[in-house]
Order: C-alpha cells, then sequence, then structure tokens
C-alpha cells in the first residue's frame, strides 16, 4: 500500500482531490492509519481513478460518475448517456460558434464606426399577448395617430384600461416610402367585444427576437431602425414576422422631438441556412 502523498504523485492528481473523492464515496482508501490518520491506497486503485477521470472528461457529474461505479451500465445504456452528452456537446460548440459570430461582428463595427455604437442588440423571446388593435393603412408611420384616437376612444367607452406598454406592429415586408400597413395595440386582461374597426386577438409568442432599446425622440428613431437592420444582416438572421414598436416610456403631448421617449424595437428572427 502507499500513502495519499505518493498516491498523489503517481496519479497526477492533488491529495485535496483525493480526499474529496474519499468524502463523495467514489474513491475510498483501503485503509487509514489509526495513529497518524494517512490514508493508504493500493496500486490497483489507479484504474478507478482513471475510470472516474475518464468519465469526468466526457462530462458526466461527479454524482453521476458515483452511480455509474457503484451500479455499473449496460453497453446500451452508456452507449445512450454518451449520445446525450455527444448533442450536449454538440449544442455547446455551436452557440460558441455563434458568440464568435457575434463577436467578430461587433468588431467590424466598431472599426467601421471608429466607436462603440449607442445600440446593443439583444436576442430574447416573448410571450403570447392578448391585445385590442386597429389596423389600417397610412401614409408614413409618424402619422399613425388616427389609428390610436380609434383605438383609444373605444377603450374608454368600454372602461377598459391597458395593462402595459401600447405598441404598433408593422406588417409590410420591406421598407416602403409611403402607405404603410400598420396595427396600433393596446395590451388588455379582460373580455372586449370586437367592432367594426376594432379587432381583439392573441398576439402569439416568439422565441427569437433581435431587439434594441431607442432613448431618444421618434424623429431620430430611423438610427435604431438601421443599426438593427444592420446587425441581423452581419450575424446571420433574417427577419421572419412583423416588427413590434414597443412605447415603454411615451412623449409629453405626443411631442415628437421629446428626448425622454424610450421605444423598444423587435424583430423576430431566425438563423439562415448556410
Amino acid at each position: 500500500m502507499i500513502r495519499i502523498g505518493d498516491f498523489s504523485k503517481l496519479s497526477r492528481i492533488s491529495a485535496k482531490t483525493l480526499r474529496y473523492y474519499d468524502e463523495m464515496g467514489l474513491l475510498r482508501p483501503v485503509e487509514v492509519d489509526a495513529l497518524t490518520g494517512y490514508r493508504l491506497y493500493e496500486y490497483s486503485q489507479l484504474s478507478i481513478l482513471h475510470r472516474i477521470l475518464a468519465l469526468k472528461d466526457l462530462g458526466f457529474s461527479l454524482e453521476e460518475i458515483g452511480r455509474l461505479l457503484d451500479d455499473g451500465l449496460s453497453v446500451e445504456q452508456m452507449r445512450g448517456m454518451l449520445k446525450l452528452r455527444e448533442t450536449e456537446a454538440r449544442q455547446r460548440v455551436h452557440a460558441e460558434a455563434e458568440r464568435l459570430e457575434r463577436i467578430r461582428a461587433r468588431l467590424r463595427q466598431i472599426e467601421q464606426e471608429d466607436g462603440m455604437s449607442k445600440y446593443d442588440m439583444v436576442i430574447k423571446g416573448v410571450d403570447e399577448i392578448r391585445v385590442a388593435s386597429v389596423r389600417g393603412v397610412v401614409p408614413t408611420p409618424p402619422e399613425q395617430g388616427g389609428l390610436w384616437q380609434e383605438l383609444e376612444g373605444y377603450l374608454a367607452l368600454q372602461h377598459v384600461r391597458p395593462t402595459s406598454a401600447c405598441l404598433t406592429l408593422y406588417h409590410d415586408d420591406e421598407y416602403k416610402e409611403h402607405d404603410w400597413d400598420v396595427e396600433v395595440c393596446e395590451p388588455i386582461d379582460v373580455d372586449l367585444s370586437t367592432s367594426e374597426r376594432v379587432n381583439v386577438r392573441t398576439l402569439p409568442s416568439v422565441q427569437t427576437l433581435a431587439s434594441t432599446i431607442h432613448n431618444g425622440p421618434f424623429v431620430t428613431i430611423g438610427e435604431a431602425y438601421n443599426a438593427i437592420g444592420k446587425w441581423i444582416t452581419e450575424n446571420g438572421y433574417r427577419i421572419v414576422g412583423p416588427c413590434r414598436e414597443i412605447y415603454l416610456q411615451t412623449p409629453g403631448d405626443t411631442d415628437q422631438n421629446d428626448p425622454n421617449t424610450v421605444t423598444e424595437i423587435q424583430f423576430p428572427v431566425e438563423k439562415v441556412s448556410k
């Protein structure tokens, strides 16, 4: 038998780790000296230690390794567990590859603009939301006020108050100079009858949205759209649904130049197949 210090040198595993494996019940010494408290091992236990290290390298937790050592597994069971680890490893590699592309895109942006953009993009999901809405065609986005008057007037008559920030959906597939197809929406949480102009529906949940925040007046919101559109393209995404423009902090007296306005822009996106 050899003491823990020598077993540590032989295996290249620290004595602290060996003591931890002992506490976990993974690799117990064959004997503990009653006088000195030294843990004593046999050379044959190196094969058990190698099994522990090999399984750990494959991604198994120490708790899983303990069960594997105690219970033993059939070839089919081990194959299934390894297939699962293979899938998890591929997902991590894929996620890191996408992170690398985002880093490269940010570096390109810094080099092109010689500085940091004031717009940061995130990918996120949103839950479904019940809304009352009015949809129509307006000459340009700033001229959607009439639609809002229709919607808010109807909600006031029904004594219904919005439950969260209002939003506009832009249904056109591409940028237009005029005649925009827009839908103004107020989130609600009550049953509400529809009218000739007011629709009540549930906006579906979206798993993958590209999102950015515009802090500033509406008259400069085009900067945010340019930034997010460029980001979507450079990071290998494409738009797959109507844009959502969410008014987190609205301008006072509908002033398009109010600098305190806060707007979130969301685009449903998906990765472009390579």
